[in-house]
């Protein structure tokens, strides 16, 4: 086995998998897995430019990673970084900032790149031949992968939670007006993407990331997150449409009080919940299957 670490900065968070890789039995060991909401991409759909705050709130995580990767002995790391630096002017200032905390080079992928990796994380421990829709809700941008042993078609469109929040939302709780025209851009970008990406034929839906995952532990009404409850749960289109207009209907306070709901996703998850519901009812899914494993575990295995 080769011990590897992936890391995946993305518009709201960075996260950390260090895991040992057997390409050979296919196997993928977790030796430790980590999330911190740094909002790189805070004020980026208006600037065009990573705040100072937040680059230093990247780099803060960055020094915590590379300590544990150094703890864990990992002999390979990849650390790819999506769509706020993609899309800002000063990226190569986040680049300096990563290679010389971390001495290996961010790789600034592309939209499809990205789809890759998460359908590959998603779909690698699951049995069968069913053609999977999968999607990957981040901050800046959603990928769209449909396949089954491999990539059929893919697609990244610039809908997020934190960038929706930022372009449409002021109000708390959010004005029916603002819903409206979340939900504007989600049908806009939709319509993007399903001129690449079939997704009504498949048959299985499995959602990844942070907006995702939290919907899943409400619906399953658990008072702590726990991962291993969450992976490969089953949440009905009822379920997700409830906890959107509950969580769309409350205060900040209100939906900071639920006891799953991280610190950094109270003001985006109405976003990313909206951005859920909409995907379901486009592709006709009656569920969504959850996958804790996602673009990490994906990176991981491009390294082995």
């Amino acid at each position: 086995m080769t011990r590897v670490a992936a890391v995946d900065c993305g518009t709201n968070s960075i996260r950390l998998l260090v895991a040992d890789a057997d390409p050979v039995t296919g196997e993928l060991v977790e030796r430790d897995r980590r999330m911190t909401i740094v909002r790189l991409g805070q004020g980026v759909d208006r600037t065009g430019r990573l705040a100072p705050e937040a680059l230093e709130r990247t780099f803060a995580a960055c020094r915590e990673y590379a300590a544990v990767i150094k703890e864990h002995g990992a002999e390979k790391v990849r650390f790819v970084a999506t769509s706020a630096s993609r899309d800002a002017e000063n990226r190569d200032e986040f680049v300096q900032g990563v290679l010389d905390i971390l001495g290996v080079e961010p790789e600034v992928i592309s939209g499809d790149q990205e789809a890759e990796f998460s359908f590959t994380g998603a779909t690698k421990e699951l049995t069968g031949d069913d053609l999977y829709l999968v999607v990957d809700i981040g901050g800046g941008s959603t990928e769209f992968v449909v396949g089954d042993t491999h990539v059929r078609a893919a697609r990244s469109v610039d809908i997020g939670c934190v960038r929706l929040t930022e372009r449409h939302v002021r109000q708390d709780p959010p004005a029916r007006e603002e819903l409206a025209a979340v939900r504007a851009d989600v049908r806009a970008a939709l319509d993007l993407a399903e001129e690449t990406v079939p997704l009504r034929e498949a048959r299985t839906l499995v959602g990844l990331a942070g907006s995702v995952t939290t919907v899943a532990a409400i619906a399953l009404g658990l008072q702590e997150y726990d991962s291993r409850a969450i992976h490969r749960s089953r949440i009905s289109y009822e379920q997700v449409a409830a906890i959107t207009g509950r969580l769309a209907a409350a205060t900040h306070d209100e939906r900071a009080a639920i006891p799953v709901m991280h610190p950094g996703r109270v003001d985006v998850i109405v976003s990313g919940a909206l951005v859920l519901q909409e995907i379901m009812e486009r592709a006709g899914a009656r569920e969504v299957v959850v996958s804790e494993h996602d673009i990490l575990d994906g990176i991981a295995w491009s390294i082995a």
